[in-house]
């Protein structure tokens, strides 16, 4: 596959906050580090800032393997057991708020355990030491003011404060006072520090979305801004559900979303590397053409068929052929984080259609792949 980004030129990558949704951007920095995408810069918040420092240190295997054993206990003074419980439903509502209105009693949720994360996995004199630009954002109560601190003008004692404080969910988290001030996460002010690089001079920046709560900025002159953004599609589940197989699911949605965006994957729902032209897929729907008149069933039929999978008006025939392929690859419970050709796909499908007959009732697209001959496909 050819990348659609051009790889002689270096990027800036913003990380925006999300909690527990974190795993999603360690998962994109895999594809992007496997495309040799260059990184010149990354600004980050939160969850975000976290990441951006195991990014700077350039060790994959540390910050997969944080995020593959990441547990409720290893971010916050919690009982795991307890925790799995709340956000599975197994407690009742009344459980549920006298949990929480103790924990705000108490100050907020201790995070002894976070600290120590960072102690042990963040080795600030290696991020001090790399060559990509790193800024964090946070807020400072006490000055009521929002900081762009850029990393590698403070002391490599300062950084895991630094990140500490713009970790700080607020009002959940117990506060404490850093060198004295206190601050709380830099996502309730700015959530997506996209300004922090185009402020300085940044034009290509590639936006690895979380989605996490907080106030999106709006960021003036991007006239001359070129922004790829990787984005997901699934609910990457509560940004304080620190569950490790939730998290190891958000590594590999994030790789293959970033894997889409580096190589311009075709697809809603699946990665397909579709590189053909329209006449390619007109082709391949002429196949499933059993009336007299291949024009009217090109332009009723397939019509109706684009309705029911809910295409644009302006449907192309690679969206609608690709739109079907994806809603029989659903039906059939085809494996959703791989990189399909087409010709893979449709093989795929081949090979489990069967099971589509047992269904009584079938949508139109469904009753175009039973019809299918195949022999009429030029290949």
């Amino acid at each position: 596959m050819k990348a659609v980004l051009d790889l002689s030129k270096e990027y800036g990558i913003v990380l925006e906050g999300g909690g527990a949704r974190g795993a999603y951007q360690i998962g994109a920095w895999k594809a992007l580090k496997e495309a040799g995408i260059k990184i010149k810069g990354i600004a980050g918040t939160s969850v975000g800032a976290l990441n951006g420092a195991l990014m700077c240190m350039d060790d994959y295997e540390n910050a997969e393997n944080v995020w593959k054993d990441i547990s409720y206990s290893k971010v916050m003074d919690v009982d795991d057991a307890l925790m799995s419980q709340l956000f599975r439903g197994s407690i009742s509502m009344s459980e549920a708020f006298e949990i929480l209105f103790q924990t705000m009693k108490d100050g907020g949720v201790d995070v002894t355990p976070l600290k120590e994360l960072i102690r042990r996995y963040v080795d600030a004199e290696k991020i001090q030491a790399s060559p990509i630009e790193f800024y964090v954002l946070t807020f400072c109560v006490d000055e009521l003011k929002e900081l762009d601190v850029d990393v590698h003008q403070i002391s490599p004692e300062e950084i895991p404060s630094l990140l500490l404080a713009s970790a700080y969910i607020f009002p959940l988290f117990k506060n404490e006072k850093l060198q004295g001030k206190t601050f709380i996460d830099g996502g309730v002010i700015n959530n997506v520090p996209l300004g922090s690089l185009v402020n300085r001079g940044y034009r290509d920046i590639i936006m690895v979305r979380i989605y996490g709560p907080g106030r999106e900025k709006r960021v003036k002159n991007l006239d001359e801004v070129q922004i790829f953004s990787v984005e997901p599609k699934i609910s990457l589940g509560n940004i304080i559900d620190f569950d490790a197989k939730k998290s190891r699911r958000n590594l590999i949605a994030g790789y293959y979303d970033a894997m889409r965006m580096i190589y311009g994957l075709k697809g809603s729902i699946y990665y397909i590397h579709a590189p053909e032209e329209e006449p390619f897929y007109l082709n391949r729907l002429a196949a499933f053409h059993t009336e007299d008149s291949l024009r009217k069933f090109l332009e009723n039929r397939l019509s109706q068929v684009a309705h029911e999978l809910k295409l644009p008006l302006n449907w192309t025939y690679q969206q609608l052929y690709l739109a079907i392929l994806e809603a029989a690859a659903r039906l059939l419970r085809l494996p959703k984080y791989k990189i399909y050709t087409v010709q893979e796909l449709e093989t795929a499908i081949d090979a489990k259609k069967h099971k589509l007959l047992e269904k009584e009732k079938h949508p139109l697209f469904v009753e175009l792949l039973l019809q299918k001959n195949k022999e009429d496909i030029e290949t």
